[in-house]
């Protein structure tokens, strides 16, 4: 079971990145600890995996890491660990009547491998016979961090007398001198007891269970459970079964065993050196005892003249604890969501759609016009901060052809602010300061609307001719008729026509995808906006795509070619960016519906898998791989993430949606609310730089790419 947010380990725990999946007091994190220890008992069968699906790639990632594999059981919603066994106990029931389940927390510290594997082979025994049995530790100490079953007497698998909830200092002294024991939370039970007790003592997580593996989608190893399953009460084993059946049993045992519940515990769990600290990473102790010091990648500590503290330095956040006080750091993260400043993930893309629709439409909206548009020289400006001041620099094109496009599907969302005001203003912006005579835009102009840069870029003409059909089919266009004028800029584009297919760029990289894509884009949308001539540019680009982008051998999208279109030479032609895998994918399979093409939709879903190559465990899509598919560049742009969500949404893949819309969140937690991060460092960290204009573009589509999922799902 890998439940749990591990709230009292803030902040390395979080709820993205559990202290289950955290190596807190070695190089392996205690789920990957928990999977080799079972996988030694006798007959032990093929792990099964309880868990949430924001949690399903740090598990198939850290199960690959240690070369294990298992199957996969992810809640749509925690529903507390009686529904969780449930699910289990029929799963495992349906494969196998006689199964007996070894049901064990993946946040457990277990030193003695051999020992705990005794002790579960000596329980089974006690299961087979038909009891509840779970291992109850013998104290080493009066704590009450932890909960207490006193049993009845004697050695062996042993009747329940009570389960108590964790005590005070004074009544844990009394327990440890009358014999109780440490509620380990792990259970040793056969499948079909366990279902039948939940039948006679909690029929409705039973029956929510059994209705969420009825209604699971399946993908390879994965089932995500239905949502029958939210049904679930809310409810621990403890109080659903344990406390009210007559088979609880327990079995003593005596080996090493901690929660790691709190920093004390990590301490105590983990390796010291002769002053009794625990350090990791890039510490340095003066005069420092009995302290554990940790600073995550790139951070780095120094603690002199102190003792008997937890120092945790993870990202932005900083903890300093007395270690007799490590219980109390649950009410700082408590403090801290109240003031919303806490990165809680979502768990149902309900709740992520809710979100970024209310920080889109009362934070980043308002936000950009207010601020982000120049008010007194006009257009946009190309970045604010992350506390929203605004970051005066020379102006690119295709800034305000992605803010018209902004602005004008904001109105078309519903936000009640001025979105045809604001998009309309850059476009008049665009027209008089960007627009050639030939009709063609060009790239960059001052801040005061001087040209600096006369060229006309493929890419900027493909954002010019998206920003008018969206503004054209919302009624937009003061006056001016964007149909003539978008045909007028698609006549300047014939002139950059490449005589062996598609467009030349005018950048350093003339012969590549990524212009034809933003081409391809902008011609639907005219299509979508009933001018029907642009259906033959966007086919001819789609069909480029299928025949010479993506490489027909390995399936995946090239960036950069040469002058007869077959890959670049050297690094160039090896790029594969992750983003644009996503980016291309959410068009095709776009193209493909339109277009009734199952082959452009196989392509689209292939892309797919091939940009999840670059997908880390938070669910962040790194900037690049090598065309073997591994990675190249670990740093993380915004704009692949919501990509990411975009074709996990067109495609389906609501498991990688809800990954996605997490790793997306990461980036919008700025210490101003509607702005955002643009580059994650691959340990963690943020480059400290202004918010890019040009990225509102991603994010809204991904934003209303949620919308319309959530529509859709009635």
């Amino acid at each position: 079971m890998c439940g749990g947010s591990g709230t009292r380990l803030w902040p390395a725990s979080r709820p993205v990145r559990p202290k289950q999946f955290v190596p807190l007091t070695g190089e392996r994190s205690s789920f990957q600890d928990t999977v080799l220890r079972v996988l030694g008992l006798d007959c032990a069968a093929r792990p099964l995996i309880v868990a949430g699906v924001a949690h399903r790639d740090v598990i198939l990632s850290q199960l690959a890491e240690i070369g294990v594999e298992a199957d996969l059981l992810l809640e749509p919603e925690a529903r507390d660990s009686a529904a969780a066994m449930a699910a289990a106990a029929v799963w495992i029931k349906d494969r196998d009547p006689e199964g007996v389940a070894v049901v064990v927390s993946a946040d457990h510290d277990v030193p003695d491998a051999v020992a705990f594997r005794a002790s579960v082979n000596q329980a089974v025994a006690g299961a087979r016979a038909g009891r509840i049995v779970t291992l109850g530790v013998r104290p080493t100490s009066p704590s009450n961090a932890y909960g207490y079953i006193r049993p009845s007497s004697g050695e062996g698998v042993q009747a329940v007398l009570a389960f108590v909830e964790k005590p005070d200092v004074a009544t844990a002294e009394i327990y440890l001198s009358e014999g109780y024991l440490w509620n380990s939370g792990n259970f040793v039970v056969a499948a079909s007891v366990l279902a039948a007790e939940l039948e006679a003592h909690a029929p409705e997580v039973l029956a929510a269970a059994r209705t969420g593996l009825a209604g699971a989608e399946t993908y390879g190893v994965v089932q995500v459970l239905g949502d029958g399953f939210r049904k679930a009460p809310k409810i621990s084993i403890d109080y659903a079964v344990m406390e009210k059946t007559d088979r609880a049993s327990v079995l003593p045992v005596a080996f090493d065993w901690s929660d790691v519940g709190a920093w004390d515990a990590v301490l105590d769990a983990s390796p010291r050196d002769v002053e009794g600290n625990a350090a990791f990473g890039d510490v340095l102790l003066i005069d420092t005892a009995n302290s554990v010091v940790r600073a995550s990648s790139g951070r780095r500590i120094a603690a002199i003249g102190v003792s008997d503290l937890a120092i945790v330095a993870d990202g932005d956040d900083i903890l300093v604890c007395d270690l007799a006080h490590s219980q109390t750091v649950k009410k700082a993260v408590d403090q801290f969501k109240i003031r919303g400043s806490v990165r809680s993930a979502f768990t149902t893309l309900a709740e992520a759609q809710a979100w970024y629709d209310r920080w889109l439409k009362t934070s980043a909206l308002p936000l950009w016009w207010s601020l982000g548009a120049d008010h007194e020289r006009g257009g946009f400006i190309e970045a604010l901060s992350v506390i929203g001041e605004p970051r005066p620099a020379p102006r690119r094109g295709r800034v305000q052809g992605r803010q018209v496009f902004v602005y004008t599907t904001a109105g078309e969302m519903g936000w009640a602010g001025p979105w045809k005001q604001a998009a309309q203003y850059g476009l008049d912006y665009a027209f008089r300061h960007f627009q050639r005579p030939d009709g063609l835009f060009r790239c960059l102009v001052s801040v005061d609307g001087a040209p600096l840069d006369d060229r006309a870029a493929v890419y900027d003409q493909a954002f010019a001719l998206l920003g008018m059909a969206m503004l054209h089919q919302a009624g937009g266009g003061g006056g001016r008729d964007l149909v003539a004028e978008a045909r007028r800029t698609r006549a300047g584009l014939e002139s950059m026509r490449y005589e062996k297919g598609g467009f030349r760029e005018t950048d350093d990289h003339p012969f590549q995808s990524n212009c034809h894509m933003h081409v391809l884009e902008a011609s639907l949308a005219w299509a979508e906006a009933g001018d029907t001539t642009w259906n033959e540019l966007a086919d001819e680009i789609a069909e480029l795509s299928l025949s010479t982008f993506i490489d027909s051998k390995g399936g995946f999208l090239r960036e950069f070619f040469d002058a007869d279109w077959n890959p670049a030479p050297g690094d160039d032609g090896r790029r594969v960016e992750p983003g644009h895998q996503f980016e291309w994918a959410w068009l095709l399979a776009r193209w493909g519906k339109l277009r009734g093409r199952e082959d452009a939709m196989f392509v689209a879903r292939r892309l797919f898998e091939h940009g999840k190559r670059g997908v880390d465990a938070r669910g962040v899509a790194c900037n690049a791989l090598w065309d073997d598919l591994t990675v190249w560049e670990t740093e993380s742009r915004l704009w692949p993430q919501t990509e990411y969500l975009k074709a996990a949404l067109i495609l389906g893949e609501e498991v990688d949606a809800l990954a996605a819309a997490n790793g997306l969140k990461l980036y919008l937690q700025t210490p101003v609310s509607g702005v955002w991060y643009d580059k994650l460092r691959a340990d963690g960290t943020f480059v400290d730089e202004p918010a890019p204009a040009s990225s509102f573009y991603h994010i809204i589509c991904a934003v209303q790419e949620l919308t319309n999922h959530q529509l859709s799902q009635g």
